[in-house]
């Protein structure tokens, strides 16, 4: 797949995007990684992902939304080498780093994939099939009018149920108070989905989550940093994520 045409066909579901695309500048290895590396370690994002095939192996698969500079997908990657691990990520820059990243690196557990996560969720990853999602530091669209195009809202919540294996966890992370509380009460209030903390409420850091220089910068603005984890207990899967979807 080359990921260094400018705009990538988009699937034709349209839906409130939680992302504004600012690509910001390919430096020239950015770009060379987007042509060279992009076949060997970006998914085809036509149809349904067969994971044993696109990771060369079976194991668990964690799946990070919004992958930024891929700080914290790299260290997951090297940290947990028994488990496959995908990002998506729209912005080319990125993607790019992190291409060169993993070469560096010597990688072969993780992907990536640059389309919008959430079609991809929908049209492409199968029912009960991942073993995590992550989200952390989601744009928080801190305007009012601009709260319905946060990701965490309901809707998206069921669709990530769906796409949960048994026991199968959901984190996230944000330094937007305002935010926080609604990813809380919207994830309280889904029926599939247990709160990791026995009170209801938020979570201590994982160790599993670097400080990425994005938290770092919120941290020094006074922002308090808040995470949450939530569990998939085994339950028969219930395909909430609408017509034309993969179905288990």
């Amino acid at each position: 797949m080359d990921l260094s045409a400018e705009g990538a066909a988009q699937p034709p579901h349209r839906h409130i995007r939680s992302f504004v695309r600012r690509e910001g500048r390919l430096t020239d290895a950015q770009r060379d990684a987007l042509q060279r590396l992009a076949p060997r370690y970006a998914l085809d994002t036509e149809g349904p992902i067969d994971f044993d095939r696109a990771f060369g192996r079976r194991a668990p698969v964690c799946f990070e939304i919004g992958f930024g500079s891929g700080t914290a997908l790299l260290a997951r990657a090297q940290a947990q080498p028994q488990r496959n691990h995908l990002g998506a990520e729209v912005h080319r820059p990125g993607v790019g780093h992190v291409l060169l990243e993993i070469e560096r690196l010597g990688l072969d557990n993780v992907r990536v994939i640059s389309l919008d996560a959430v079609e991809t969720l929908r049209h492409q990853i199968a029912p009960e099939s991942l073993d995590e999602i992550v989200i952390e530091f989601p744009d928080p669209w801190h305007k009012a009018r601009h709260h319905k195009r946060r990701l965490i809202q309901p809707a998206f919540v069921d669709l990530v149920w769906a796409r949960l294996a048994a026991g199968g966890r959901l984190r996230l992370a944000t330094d937007w108070t305002h935010y926080a509380e609604q990813m809380l009460a919207v994830c309280n209030a889904h029926e599939g989905l247990r709160n990791l903390d026995a009170a209801g409420g938020f979570v201590p850091r994982p160790a599993s989550r670097p400080v990425t220089r994005f938290e770092a910068r919120g941290t020094r603005l006074g922002h308090a940093v808040y995470d949450l984890a939530f569990e998939r207990p085994a339950a028969p899967v219930v395909d909430a994520a609408g017509p034309g979807v993969i179905h288990g």
